[in-house]
């Protein structure tokens, strides 16, 4: 595991910086991993364009989801069962992330440069940083990456290629949330997807305040998930990851 270095960037306060709850904080620095778990550890996370700066964001509100408030639907379940996938953890954390920022068909552009995408590998060499893989046989079909600081879990984002399977990845994550009590996954930015799958708004401040003394708890052992393959079908009877 590589260690990060300290970063040369102080990012502001959110509440100080925008006052007015705008969501932008500042622009500028760089995406090495060291900048990358400042800003996480302060609240912020980056979002910009190919031809824009680096941005760095502190929505107000902020979307997150409890995982002891989610449950599959029951459509979920039978495509779990039905189909029988093998979801593995930080398994194939480069392929994730490429495969997220593969231009969508409802969108020919995609944020996740080589740049972000380097910041984010760093990140998971020294341990910030996971992903959810799901497999049709040896094939990677979809998935999910996000970071990872003491009890703290961002998603960042998910991609699939088949009916469901980001879905599975997420409900995995949310099982791997019950499993470790964590108090929330960040999803930062609100949208109807993420409120059909049970996300809710909290505001800034009590995100913030909640940040500090979540990110200095234990961390996930992530070694324990990560030696496993496991099946969705399994996972849709059972509720579980680890029985």
């Amino acid at each position: 595991m590589q260690k990060l270095t300290l970063s040369q960037f102080v990012f502001p306060d959110p509440i100080e910086a925008d006052p007015d709850g705008h969501g932008l904080i500042c622009i500028g620095a760089d995406l090495s991993p060291s900048t990358l778990y400042e800003a996480y550890t302060h609240g912020l996370f980056p979002w910009f364009s190919a031809d824009e700066p680096i941005c760095w964001w502190c929505p107000e509100p902020r979307c997150i989801i409890q995982p002891e408030q989610y449950h599959p639907s029951k459509s979920l379940l039978r495509n779990m069962k039905k189909h029988d996938y093998k979801i593995t953890i930080n398994h194939a954390f480069e392929s994730v992330i490429r495969s997220c920022a593969l231009p969508r068909s409802y969108a020919d552009e995609t944020w996740i440069s080589e740049d972000i995408i380097q910041g984010y590998l760093g990140m998971f060499a020294a341990g910030y940083a996971y992903s959810v893989e799901v497999w049709e046989q040896e094939k990677l079909v979809g998935g999910l990456y996000g970071v990872s600081i003491g009890k703290g879990c961002f998603g960042e984002s998910m991609f699939s290629t088949r009916t469901d399977v980001s879905k599975m990845a997420f409900y995995t994550l949310m099982l791997l949330g019950q499993e470790n009590q964590l108090p929330w996954i960040d999803c930062q930015l609100v949208n109807d997807h993420l409120l059909s799958l049970g996300a809710c708004t909290i505001s800034r401040q009590e995100y913030l305040n909640s940040l500090q003394d979540i990110i200095k708890q234990p961390p996930i052992d992530w070694k324990k998930y990560q030696e496993g393959v496991f099946s969705s079908k399994r996972i849709a009877l059972s509720s579980q990851l680890i029985e």
